[in-house]
């Protein structure tokens, strides 16, 4: 399955939830439904995995905890907020350049529409993205 055909199944997941469930719930609730909806899809989904990583030589266990990583490829990072802030953006980033993974997505359930609450964050080429 290519990045785009999962970054393409996430996405409309997300969009039958929020069409279903609507803005307003805690981030946990969208999490949970929207692993599920994937795994119910045939995709591999891990919840809150622990980043591992290493700086300047030392080892960090607790790194950070990725809201959802989607075979073993995307990061899926939720909010819930009337608006993101640049911050997220740059914090998801930070998570792909750290965990070596090409592609995350930032998904705001809170948007009014969720077209509105998708932002694609690249950490590769996009041509190497096939």
């Amino acid at each position: 399955m290519s990045i785009n055909d999962i970054t393409g199944a996430i996405v409309d997941a997300a969009l039958q939830i929020h069409r279903d469930m609507g803005p307003g719930l805690l981030e946990s609730v969208y999490e949970a439904v929207l692993a599920k909806k994937l795994e119910s899809r045939g995709m591999k989904v891990e919840r809150q995995k622990t980043l591992r990583f290493v700086y300047d030589g030392m080892s960090f266990d607790e790194g950070f905890r990725m809201d959802l990583l989607v075979e073993d490829q995307v990061i899926v990072e939720l909010k819930s907020v009337e608006q993101t802030a640049p911050v997220h953006k740059k914090q998801l980033l930070t998570y792909l350049k750290l965990a070596g993974k090409p592609v995350g997505l930032l998904i705001n359930f809170g948007a009014a529409t969720l077209k509105e609450g998708v932002t694609r964050v690249i950490n590769a080429p996009e041509d190497s993205l096939q």
